[in-house]
């Protein structure tokens, strides 16, 4: 299991954008589900931050295989995905981050 997080800094004003987001990809809730399980994807969350007056994003994914569940999103003709690819528009930045520590505690 590949466990992944980013941070991304987003252009100036881009907040009434991630708030569109965010309510399309809630409203749509089940086709987003649908396009987890065709990249392998067990977990997706999304974070907002303010560090210094400028906003970010903080994306965190556990997968069965990162890069695979990225070539299959970039590929992706779901039209859920479509919107989430406009989004990125509003990206300044992608800053990749480092995994430490990763616990699980797993009940079988």
């Amino acid at each position: 299991m590949d466990v992944g997080a980013v941070l991304i800094k987003l252009k100036p004003d881009a907040l009434h954008h991630v708030e569109q987001w965010k309510n399309e990809l809630n409203a749509r809730k089940a086709e987003a589900i649908e396009t987890l399980r065709a990249e392998g994807v067990h977990v997706e969350s999304w974070f907002h931050l303010e560090l210094d007056g400028q906003d970010y994003l903080l994306a965190y994914m556990r997968a069965e295989d990162i890069a695979r569940a990225q070539q299959i999103g970039r590929e992706s003709q779901f039209s859920i995905d479509q919107v989430h690819k406009q989004f990125k528009s509003n990206w300044a930045k992608v800053i990749p981050a480092k995994l430490l520590l990763d616990l699980e505690n797993i009940h079988e």
